[in-house]
């Protein structure tokens, strides 16, 4: 009678054992104490975590949740063990409750992280359990069990929205299309193929500005991709955003220097644009010891643009600048009289222009500026200067006076004007940009 009372007693625990007890998920991670946790702990308590680790780690919970009594509420590893102790016993809801509490204190505690991931996970939140993993891999870049995880929850996301999006757009349905491949877009930002849908579908709707956020991204994502920066040009070029435009027809060209289709789109632009290429010489100007001729009339039509008018109908004939780098901006400053030619139809661009020769030319621009309705007004009264050498009788002591009573010109200490020396590239850069100041 004892015997068959002990086999019912045996009997009536183990079904209450059943009924109670719940195995533990068997895939469950749980990484090891991070070395700041454990640095911040005394011998003792050091020794305590480890057991409580090596109790979780072999799914021994209750043991584990003794320990930590005894380490207490104020322990760094408090609030994440419980989380995996209540994981343990299939508790979702509580160890939730406590990795968040373990994040409100640490937030970057890759533990926790990856705790809170796995209960998503278990729970079906593909959303929230990505962005978890996520933090982990902030944290802890090469963790190898993330990695899996994240790249595994990522492609087999991907390739849900990518068949709902295709099957949305091939049911005419852009609206949830779109939300699909906005969906592909939070597990992928770079993901190329996403990015130029979703920039075909804002086309078509022609919602340009829109296109172009993708369009940017996918060239981002793939510089090399001549189609790419073709239509991200050509929606630039729609959206009324010629000079981004430009850039990218001009990086498209670089790509591919044969593409006759890119060349005639830069220079359509560049016409509407109104933008020329600067010759490599123009760019050595500032460097110049002694600035010449040619060198002058480009800094007049470079830094003046605008405000000088084009080249007349009528051009002056010159015989020697066809082997000049600056022959249209010769063209176009002598043929409105800025700077003259010579009685035998010459230019010489080559010659070097003195401080007599730019006070001359800086007059007669001056005085073109002025028909053109900008002001000039003198800082120093003529019959006040006095140049010690130059003459009255000189021929540009005129125009050499009117630079000095306009203080675009100076004088030395002595007086002395020197007329005879040559002019810098930088020092008549620096004079120009004077007369630029004066007439805004």
């Amino acid at each position: 009678m004892v015997k068959k009372a002990f086999i019912v007693f045996l009997l009536l625990t183990g079904l209450w054992s059943c009924a109670t007890y719940q195995a533990p998920p068997p895939s469950l991670y749980i990484g090891s104490l991070p070395p700041s946790i454990a640095a911040e702990l005394t011998l003792e308590e050091r020794i305590l975590a480890e057991e409580v680790w090596t109790d979780l780690k072999q799914g021994r919970g209750s043991r584990a949740e003794k320990t930590v009594s005894r380490l207490g509420m104020d322990s760094p590893i408090y609030n994440v063990s419980l989380g995996y102790i209540n994981f343990l016993t299939n508790k979702l809801q509580s160890a939730e409750k406590f990795f968040r509490k373990a994040l409100e204190e640490r937030p970057e505690l890759a533990l926790a992280h990856a705790g809170l991931a796995q209960i998503y996970q278990e729970t079906g939140r593909d959303d929230q359990a990505f962005a978890a993993f996520r933090e982990v891999l902030k944290t802890e870049p090469e963790n190898p069990w993330a990695k899996e995880q994240y790249e595994a929850l990522k492609n087999r996301k991907m390739e849900e929205v990518e068949e709902e999006a295709q099957t949305s757009l091939t049911e005419g349905d852009t609206k949830r299309a779109k939300a699909a491949l906005l969906k592909a877009l939070y597990y992928s930002p770079q993901h190329t193929k996403s990015h130029l849908t979703l920039a075909d579908i804002y086309i078509k709707e022609n919602k340009l500005q829109n296109a172009l956020v993708h369009l940017k991204a996918a060239s981002t994502s793939e510089p090399g991709n001549k189609e790419i920066l073709k239509k991200y040009a050509e929606t630039l070029s729609q959206a009324g955003q010629h000079t981004k435009s430009l850039a990218i027809y001009e990086q498209l060209q670089k790509l591919d220097p044969e593409n006759k289709e890119a060349e005639d789109q830069i220079q359509g632009l560049r016409k509407r644009l109104d933008i020329f290429e600067l010759p490599s010489k123009y760019e050595s100007i500032p460097s110049s010891d002694s600035i010449t001729r040619e060198e002058m009339a480009a800094l007049l039509a470079v830094k003046f643009k605008g405000i000088v008018d084009e080249m007349t109908d009528s051009p002056p004939i010159i015989i020697d600048i066809s082997a000049s780098w600056a022959s249209k901006f010769i063209l176009q400053i002598s043929s409105l009289q800025i700077m003259g030619i010579y009685p035998n139809h010459t230019f010489q661009p080559k010659k070097t222009v003195t401080r007599a020769e730019m006070a001359n030319i800086l007059s007669q621009f001056t005085v073109y500026l002025e028909k053109k309705g900008y002001k000039f007004i003198q800082q120093i009264p003529p019959d006040r200067i006095e140049i010690s050498d130059v003459s009255p009788q000189n021929y540009y002591y005129q125009p050499i006076l009117k630079m000095l009573s306009y203080s675009i010109m100076e004088l030395s200490l002595d007086r002395t004007f020197e007329p005879d020396s040559t002019v810098s590239g930088e020092e008549a850069i620096k004079l120009l940009d004077i007369i630029l100041a004066l007439i805004k």
